[in-house]
This record gives structure tokens, C-alpha cells and sequence, in this order.
């Protein structure tokens, strides 16, 4: 199964985007799942997770209450809507099965992400 990360692009300080991530290739993963990004220079780190039955996200506290995570499981995606958006939120975002704040450790197809670049 591929993850595919769309939705990125260039966006001013205090904007939106709405990120979204599709599987293809077989089942969409049932269980939590995750965003993760990476900003130049810096490792791939967590942004949000949700269960599978939709319920309590988990945030990290950066994005908390400008980010927010949500999925369809009849349509196979997850999405991430960002508002207030920063110029530190400028990273290649992905998806990814995960536990609370982390990604499945049996998960390493990443595949591109989509980036999102936060002008000032």
C-alpha cells in the first residue's frame, strides 16, 4: 500500500492549507495514523495522529489549536488542516500509520510528501 501526501504549496504567514493523504494500492491502514513533516536540516518529527475510530487526537504542542487532523476511512484518507499557518511550519509533510506520537515501526514507505513552504 502507498501513502500519497497532496495538498502543499506556498502560503503566506496566517494562511490555510488542507493536506490530505490517500492510499493506494490496497487497503487504507484501519488503525491510528499519523502526520509527520520534516523542515530542512532538521529530522522527520511528529505533528498529529488520530485513532482509527476518529476520536481523541494527539497533537504536538506547536500546532496545537491551529492544527487538525481528521479522517474518512470510506474515502481511504486523512487529512490535516492548517490554519495560522508559520513560517517554522515550513517542512515536507507525510502520513503514516502510527501510535500516539510516532510511526508504526514496521512502516518505512514514505514515499514524496508534499511540501509546504510558509512565506513571513
Amino acid at each position: 500500500v502507498q501513502l500519497q501526501a497532496s495538498g502543499g504549496g506556498l502560503v503566506q504567514a496566517g494562511g490555510s492549507l488542507r493536506l490530505s493523504c490517500a492510499a493506494s494500492g490496497g487497503t487504507f491502514d484501519n488503525g491510528r495514523m499519523g502526520w509527520f513533516r520534516q523542515a530542512p536540516g532538521k529530522e522527520r518529527g511528529f505533528v498529529a495522529s488520530i485513532p482509527s475510530s476518529g476520536g481523541t487526537a494527539f497533537y504536538t504542542a506547536s500546532v496545537k489549536g491551529r492544527f487538525t487532523i481528521s479522517r474518512d476511512n470510506a474515502k481511504n484518507t486523512v487529512y490535516l488542516q492548517m490554519n495560522s499557518l508559520k513560517p517554522e511550519d515550513t517542512a515536507v509533510y507525510y502520513c503514516a500509520p502510527a501510535s500516539i506520537s510516532a510511526p508504526r515501526t514496521d512502516f518505512h514507505s514514505w514515499g514524496q510528501g508534499t511540501l509546504v513552504t510558509v512565506s513571513s
